[in-house]
Formats: C-alpha cells, structure tokens, sequence
C-alpha cells in the first residue's frame, strides 16, 4: 500500500478490526518511509446490482451517489458525518440482503427516504422534495401533512 503522504510502498499495519457492521476491515498502518499513520478500509467486492431508472435504464448502483445525495439534504442540519455514514452503511445492508440483480430506483428512493426521516424531517423534505420532483407549495405541504399529524 503506497503512503498517501510520501508515495512509497513501504508500510505496516497496526492495528486491523472489523468495521461497517462486519462488511469492512479497518487497517491502521504506518509508513516505514516518514513515520506518518493512515487508515485504510478493505470491502468485499459486491455483485454488480443495477439500478432499473424511471425511462427502463439500467445503471450500476453506486452508494457514493446515496451518500452524495444524503449530504446534500444534510446540508447546514445538525446531521454529524459519521451518521451519514451509518445509513448509507444500514442502506446498503437492505438493498444486498434484499435484491439480487436490480432494484427498481422508486425503491431505492423509499429505503433512503426511511433512514433519512428517522435522522432528521428537514433533510427528509429536502431529499423528498428532489425525488419526488415537488412541482409547487401544495406537493410540500402534501409530504409534511403526515408528519404533522404524528407529531402534535
């Protein structure tokens, strides 16, 4: 493994642990080279889900657009990183255990939109309000009716 700070091939590993719920291995290492100490994650290689879109196009899923669109609905919220994190860790668990070769992209939408309202109804709406192509007010108030009932 090439150091990320000097570039030579030439490290230890400290310390290594599972992590992401027993899908991942965390190695700290440190480089022989300049002392420095980094971490690195290794995954086992998932099967190629696709991701069936709304016009029948079929795309590879790729978590780091969950995790992307995640952050932008978490923009300015109290919302730390590593719960970002965390459901896209809990959202990959459910679609690998659940779908074998594709996933329609409405489903992928309702399971991120069931993590993101259990963290946090203002990036809910944001998240909604962009998967769901809200047109005008009445869509928000729409999406908000429920939660308003629930929550007295």
């Amino acid at each position: 493994m090439k150091c990320p700070y000097c570039r030579k091939d030439n490290d230890k590993v400290i310390d290594s642990r599972g992590s992401d719920d027993g899908f991942a291995i965390r190695r700290r290492r440190e480089c022989l080279s300049c002392n420095r100490r980094y971490t690195t994650y290794e995954r086992l290689h998932e099967v190629n889900l696709k991701v069936v879109k709304k016009d029948d196009v079929r795309d590879n899923f790729d978590a780091s657009k969950i995790r992307d669109g995640l952050q932008k609905a978490c923009w300015k919220r109290p919302v730390a990183a590593v719960e970002i994190e965390n459901m896209v860790s809990r959202i990959e668990q459910r679609i690998y255990s659940n779908y074998d070769m594709e996933i329609d992209s409405r489903e992928l939408g309702d399971i991120v939109m069931n993590e993101l309202i259990k963290v946090d109804q203002v990036a809910y709406v944001r998240f909604a309000s962009v998967y769901r192509e809200f047109k005008d007010v009445r869509d928000f108030v729409d999406e908000l009716e429920p939660m308003l009932r629930s929550n007295p």
